[in-house]
């Protein structure tokens, strides 16, 4: 009975709803591949169109122009330079009676004598034109002079030259003709005709004109090849064989126009056939589909990451788990730890939106590189990588091209952004614990990030000494700045480029371990900011500096004060709170800030600065020069003085060096901005900084830093000396 019922249903429902599905797919099929071939042999006649379009219009612009320059008026006034005819047959006539955009008249020796342009408060430079127009008005003068007549006619009354071409940042047909006697009874010397040059922007209202005249759908120019399955295009060749731009439109379909009307027809016959089965067979499988994708996309969203694609961490240690500890003997893998470095800078300067595009940017480029690997972001900017076969036997060349391609540049939005990328290699043969692999991969990151960021490291046995020496160091530091015993402030004397006399110190943070000894500030601060220290230290670098001030009441005295710090709103109420507890003048402190604290662009750097100048504090930039974009920074950022890097200062017996020292002081000045010169080891180099106009110097020729009590003896000492100079004087 069973059996009887299924072949009914399979007669009765399944055979007809089958060969009825075959015949309308089939049928569905030719008008698809038909609607196909007929729109591929309308959008090639309207390709064809457009490039004829664009040969005509070349043409056409120097006809234009032979309705004036074929003129013996117009060879007396252009001759006798009548700017006030020029302009009324020659340039604002061109654009009245042909949509001419710009017009130019130049002097046999190619000079402008008159120029012409629609739009004069957006009009190219004359050097923007000089540029478009000169190769080919070399060309024409070349023609002219050897009696070049290839190409007249009894409809081309002169020879010319047109091309493609930009002016400015504008694209255009660019045509040259000479202006020459239509009766022949003016004598011309071959060569040194005036010339006419007239200028038609592709990006303007042409792209209009012309999709109104043959019925193009948003017709315009563009300067890229588009993409876009609904876009077609052709691309405009210039004379030199190079692909000048593009015009883009959207193409008219009618394969797609005549699909789309019948096939509504060919569903009803479907449906009027087939309607009961058809409807309850279309909904069992739609609801099965539904299933079967809700269950693949539940899958896929448990093993991978929303943003990037990537695996996430808990499927990335699923296939750890599975694939290393049953591996064969010869079979090699490698565990990549990576870290994108300054993500959290772009992060706080471009916003959120921007930081995920980074990173969905930044993974798209890790499958790129690394297609055959399994890649996971376990978090933030982190991700890990596995590779297995030739990629572990390859992995430091790979290790070494990842850290290349993510430092090449990103283009999101508007933002052209640089980061980098620290990475962290560890390796193993056969049959491993995963644990201990991206354990070991996790401690070579760190020393690729101690190394300086921006390159990668390979695990090695001593790794493990390092990082409990880093965790020990961790903890002393913590201590410290909870005791605050160890910390010292000293002071660098600063001292006038021109009179050699103290004038002011820079207050530096020293930490005097009390086993280590003194560690060098290059080590504790960046881990100061990465324990999120750094503002314990600033406080404490503060709090000494005006006592200091206090004490030496005609000096000033300048600290250090890192991007964590100018970013904290209460930063500005700390500092007035310090200058106030030891009654001193704000105009006696200045705030020392590095470039990259200069990125921020959400508001919170230039209120913390505006607070402060309103007081008095004054603002520098340390280490100029040293960032990027620093001369805009400047622009954006009020500061009062710049201090010019030690770097340029060691090279400037180098011209290139010395040029940039050069233009960093004509800027400063141009400004109004103060400069200092650091790192001032030698005689010669004080010689040339003073020679080039630096207000003041510091470095080890002059004085290293000194503790406390010895700065304020130094200065008590040049104050007395200085007394009494003064009364040997009176």
């Amino acid at each position: 009975m069973t059996m009887q019922l299924q072949s009914q249903w399979f007669l009765r429902w399944v055979l007809p709803f089958c060969a009825s599905l075959a015949l309308c797919g089939l049928l569905l099929i030719s008008l698809t591949w038909a609607a196909a071939r007929t729109d591929e042999v309308a959008a090639l006649r309207q390709r064809d169109l457009v490039t004829l379009t664009v040969a005509k219009l070349k043409v056409g612009v120097a006809n234009d122009q032979e309705s004036a320059t074929v003129w013996d008026d117009a060879v007396r006034n252009a001759t006798s330079g009548n700017l006030e005819w020029i302009e009324a047959n020659l340039g604002s006539w061109m654009h009245s009676y042909f949509g001419h955009d710009a017009a130019l008249i130049l002097r046999p020796d190619l000079s402008s004598l008159y120029q012409f342009s629609s739009d004069p408060d957006h009009a190219p430079t004359p050097g923007d034109f000089q540029k478009a127009y000169l190769p080919l008005a070399k060309m024409l003068q070349a023609r002219l002079s050897v009696g070049d007549t290839e190409g007249t006619s009894d409809t081309i009354l002169s020879i010319g030259e047109a091309d493609l071409a930009y002016v400015g940042f504008r694209p255009a047909i660019v045509s040259v003709k000479p202006i020459v006697s239509d009766t022949g009874n003016l004598e011309q010397i071959p060569g040194q005709e005036m010339l006419h040059v007239a200028v038609r922007y592709l990006d303007g209202d042409l792209p209009a004109v012309i999709g109104r005249e043959y019925e193009f759908a948003d017709l315009e120019f563009a300067a890229k090849q588009p993409t876009g399955r609904n876009i077609a295009f052709v691309p405009l060749i210039a004379r030199d064989g190079q692909v000048f731009g593009y015009f883009r439109w959207k193409p008219f379909r009618p394969g797609q126009h005549v699909l789309e009307a019948t096939t509504p027809a060919l569903m009803l016959a479907f449906i009027a056939l087939f309607a009961g089965t058809s409807l309850a067979g279309r909904a069992i499988w739609r609801r099965s589909e539904r299933l079967a994708a809700s269950r693949a996309e539940l899958r896929h969203q448990a093993s991978h990451d929303a943003l990037t694609g990537l695996a996430n961490r808990g499927h990335f240690g699923e296939q750890l788990d599975r694939r290393l500890p049953n591996a064969q003997a010869d079979e090699l893998h490698c565990v990549l730890f990576v870290d994108l470095d300054r993500f959290k800078a772009v992060n706080d300067t471009f916003g959120h939106p921007v930081g995920d595009k980074l990173i969905s940017s930044a993974a798209t480029r890790m499958r790129d590189l690394l297609p055959n690997a399994l890649i996971a972001r376990i978090g933030g900017d982190e991700f890990t990588i596995l590779l297995q076969g030739d990629d572990a036997r390859n992995a430091e060349e790979l290790a070494r091209k990842l850290v290349h391609g993510l430092r090449m540049p990103f283009e999101i939005e508007v933002a052209h952004i640089v980061i980098g990328a620290s990475v962290g290699v560890a390796f193993a043969a056969g049959s491993c614990d995963p644990v201990e692999l991206t354990r070991q991969a996790d401690i070579a990151l760190y020393h690729a990030k101690a190394a300086g960021r921006n390159t990668y490291a390979l695990f090695g046995e001593h790794m493990d000494e390092l990082l409990r020496k880093r965790r020990a160091l961790e903890n002393d530091l913590r201590s410290a700045v909870e005791t605050r015993i160890q910390f010292e402030t000293f002071y660098q004397p600063v001292f006038a480029a021109n009179s050699g006399a103290l004038c002011s110190l820079e207050a530096l943070a020293r930490w005097n371990h009390p086993t280590l000894g003194y560690i060098s500030p290059d080590q504790f601060i960046p881990l100061a900011e990465e324990m999120g220290l750094i503002s314990d230290i600033g406080a404490f670098v503060l709090e000494d500096a005006c006592r200091t001030l206090a004490e030496l009441p005609d000096i000033s005295v300048a600290v250090n004060a890192s991007t964590l710090e100018l970013e904290s709103p209460g930063y500005a109420l700390r500092v007035l709170t310090a200058l106030a507890k030891w009654q001193v003048s704000p105009a006696r402190l200045e705030i020392e800030m590095t470039e990259t604290a200069t990125a921020d662009d959400r508001g919170e750097l230039e209120r913390t600065i505006s607070m402060l100048r309103a007081a008095g504090v004054s603002f520098a930039i340390d280490d100029f020069g040293t960032g990027y974009s620093s001369f805009s920074r400047v622009q954006k950022i009020e500061v009062d003085r710049i201090k010019i890097d030690k770097s340029f200062v060691d090279e400037m017996h180098r011209s290139d060096s010395r040029a940039l020292v050069v233009a960093m002081i004509d800027m400063a000045r141009a400004k109004g901005l103060k400069i200092t010169a650091e790192g001032v080891e030698t005689v010669e180099q004080r010689a040339a900084l003073e020679s080039l106009g630096c207000d003041d110097l510091q470095g080890f020729l002059l004085s290293r830093p000194l503790p406390r009590q010895a700065v304020v003896a130094l200065v008590t000492g040049a104050k007395q000396t200085l007394n009494v100079a003064s009364s040997g004087t009176a």
